[in-house]
């Protein structure tokens, strides 16, 4: 089923915080039973309950009472039974007696059965409070099965839970993360990719930001989901308050958030990308050199087979899907993104500069996207290095096809900017060389083929790279990350060459942004910001034809092949995933946060989606690596990553598009 997420490697997770009432296991088990079918109807793999839920954290010496534990178990029971209705794995906290010693633990419950039992490891006893006056840790257990509700259950600290798929869970109890040296983090090691924690954890003043951190910090490091439940409402509060505070985290990541201090229950979804995770693992050399150091604990930890069962039919994605993964969403991000990727820009052509001894740049300004924003990080290099904006030599080339409006952007832009401005025309040297090919142009003929294209890109290159000699220079490249990934551009002697291309692993929507930042943020003046905003305004185009090029007509927006390009390089996912991803992300415009100053909101039907995700495919995989495996020096920008040889991206240049493009035909419908 194309429209359900775990049809593309997520599991719904679900953290529930329930009313409770203190030693009242009864009234705690409707309450658990209420929010447990509501998870279900949401057709979530897991649900997550607060730590002793069933009897409630607050108990202190009453948990020493038989009452109270019959009165747990009878409730346990009654749980176990309803489960076999519901579709999640539930986990749930017990005060559950072996052996003669009492422990914190944390239930894990599916269809029927009790899977495993996990004991809490790591008893506080200091501040406010005191478990080891009531409670036994697990590691101080001598066995690693229990007798429970007629059932031989596996107990211990060392156990996985283990579904189909990349599904494997591992569950802690609150204070167990709060250690150098996590059990999650054993778990994760030898394969968890879903960490769950039943804590009850009261609130004290900034604890709640602790807990983020805790949480994030965990996930990130174990690169894993990572949910967390506490105690809400019905709680003593004899000398504690609790603020009900539910967290689900994805590789540092927060995905869901309960509000603290409700008084009434809540319950929290997201789907975990167990696929995304997996992908990261296989990349991160040092995960795996971690666990080869800690391989006898590893290697002890059990599996218990989880017969998970997903959810049939279709269903909604629950979880945000940026529609521009380049881009930060959130306004409170933009400034220091922004001002990041610039500084990262400028530190690198600065220290080319430095090392080769040249204080002057060469740059060509077409008056578009690309060369605007080189040219402003190649003026903010000269601010930074001391020297004049006048060793900026920018030149402005016409050709056969320039429009009076790029070209007037290009002098605007370049006066506002205070560089050295220059116009020169190729349109001659064309002709001499389109004439010495014998081209039907240089008789008349109105023949716009790729050789009449290319030679007016090479001619740009070529003038620039003899300026650059003539002056004592350094060729600036504009070209971009998407460029790259498309093939978009002309080999060689052409807009794919510069001694350094400061906008090689920077993607098209990143420097829009960008560029749209420069505005707002009134840094270059009204003249250059009234320029900037008439560029970005106009269609992008090569400019190369007469009658107008339109590239995104030719290649596909760009707002979609920086989606795709994120999603293929950066996680490796099968086309099928990624159509599902961009459907969610660009199928309704109302749906999800735009960043701050997009203005044409645009959105796509799947059909548009599978065209020019097929397109994308075919040219990054088949295509164009040739003009990747030999690009110029060039800073890494982005987490997303770079297409260089030296970095992110190493691929034969003569591989086929075919599994890609089957594989894309096979899962995906029309429709």
């Amino acid at each position: 089923m194309f429209n359900s997420p775990y049809r593309h490697g997520f599991v719904r997770a679900s953290v529930a915080v329930p009313h409770v009432k203190v030693a009242e296991p009864a009234f705690n088990l409707q309450a658990t039973l209420k929010l447990a079918r509501r998870a279900s109807e949401a057709r979530a793999a897991l649900c997550l309950f607060p730590e002793l839920g069933l009897s409630a954290y607050s108990n202190d010496d009453l948990f020493f009472q038989d009452a109270l534990l019959d009165g747990v178990l009878a409730s346990l029971t009654e749980l176990t039974l309803a489960s076999a209705e519901l579709t999640p794995v539930l986990l749930v906290g017990a005060p559950l007696r072996f052996q003669a010693a009492l422990y914190n633990c944390a239930v894990v419950l599916y269809r029927g059965r009790v899977l495993g039992v996990v004991p809490k490891t790591y008893l506080p006893n200091y501040r406010e409070f005191y478990e080891k006056r009531q409670f036994t840790s697990g590691a101080s257990a001598g066995f690693s099965q229990v007798e429970l509700l007629g059932q031989r259950v596996p107990f211990g600290n060392d156990l996985i839970f283990q579904g189909p798929g990349d599904f494997a869970l591992a569950v802690e109890v609150c204070e167990d993360v709060w250690a150098p040296i996590p059990p999650s983090t054993y778990a994760a090691l030898a394969g968890a990719t879903v960490l769950a924690n039943l804590s009850a954890s009261n609130i004290t003043v900034g604890k709640d930001e602790y807990r983020r951190d805790l949480c994030a910090s965990q996930s990130g490091k174990c690169v894993a989901g990572y949910l967390y439940s506490a105690a809400g409402p019905g709680e003593s509060t004899t000398d504690l308050a609790w603020d009900g505070h539910a967290l689900i985290y994805e590789n540092n990541e927060k995905l869901a958030e309960s509000r603290r201090f409700s008084r009434e229950e809540q319950l929290i979804l997201a789907d975990l990308d167990l696929e995304r995770l997996v992908q990261d693992r296989v990349r991160q050399s040092s995960f795996h050199d971690c666990a080869a150091l800690h391989v006898e604990r590893v290697r002890a930890m059990r599996r218990v087979e989880v017969p998970f069962q997903a959810p049939d039919g279709e269903l909604g994605l629950e979880r945000a899907v940026d529609r521009f993964p380049f881009v930060p969403s959130g306004a409170q991000d933009r400034d220091q993104r922004c001002y990041e990727a610039y500084n990262i820009q400028v530190h690198g052509l600065a220290k080319r500069l430095e090392q080769t001894g040249i204080d002057k740049l060469v740059i060509g300004v077409s008056g578009g996207l690309d060369s605007t924003h080189a040219l402003i990080v190649a003026a903010r290099t000269m601010d930074r290095l001391g020297l004049s904006r006048g060793n900026i030599l920018a030149y402005t080339m016409p050709g056969f096809a320039t429009s009076e409006q790029t070209l007037a952007n290009a002098h605007r832009l370049m006066k506002a900017l205070q560089v050295s401005a220059h116009e020169l025309d190729i349109r001659p040297s064309c002709r001499q060389m389109l004439k010495d090919l014998d081209h039907p142009y240089a008789e008349g003929e109105s023949l716009y083929d790729i050789t009449f294209e290319n030679v007016q890109a090479g001619e740009r290159t070529s003038h620039l790279f003899r300026l650059a000699n003539h002056h004592g220079g350094l060729v600036v490249g504009t070209g971009d990350l998407s460029e790259l990934a498309l093939g978009w551009c002309t080999y060689g002697v052409g807009d794919h060459m510069a001694h350094y291309a400061v906008n090689a692993s920077v993607p098209k929507t990143l420097i829009q942004h960008l560029i749209r930042w420069v505005i707002s943020s009134e840094q270059l003046g009204p003249d250059a910001e009234a320029t900037l905003q008439a560029i970005l305004d106009s269609e992008i185009s090569p400019e190369l034809v007469p009658g107008g090029q339109s590239t995104e007509a030719k290649i596909g927006p760009y707002e979609l092949q920086d989606f795709h390009l994120y999603y293929l390089t950066r996680y490796g996912f099968r086309p099928s995933k990624v159509a599902y991803l961009a459907h969610h992300a660009w199928s309704d415009r109302e749906r999800g946060r735009w960043p701050e100053g997009v203005s044409e909101r645009r959105q796509y039907d799947l059909a548009t989606l599978k065209k020019w995700l097929e397109v994308f495919l075919f040219r990054f995989f088949q295509i164009s690596q040739f003009k990747r495996s030999c690009i110029p020096n060039g800073p890494k920008v982005g987490s997303g990553g770079s297409l260089s040889p030296r970095g992110d991206w190493r691929a034969p240049s003569d591989s086929e598009a075919r599994v890609w493009l089957d594989e894309l035909q096979r899962n995906v419908p029309d429709a």
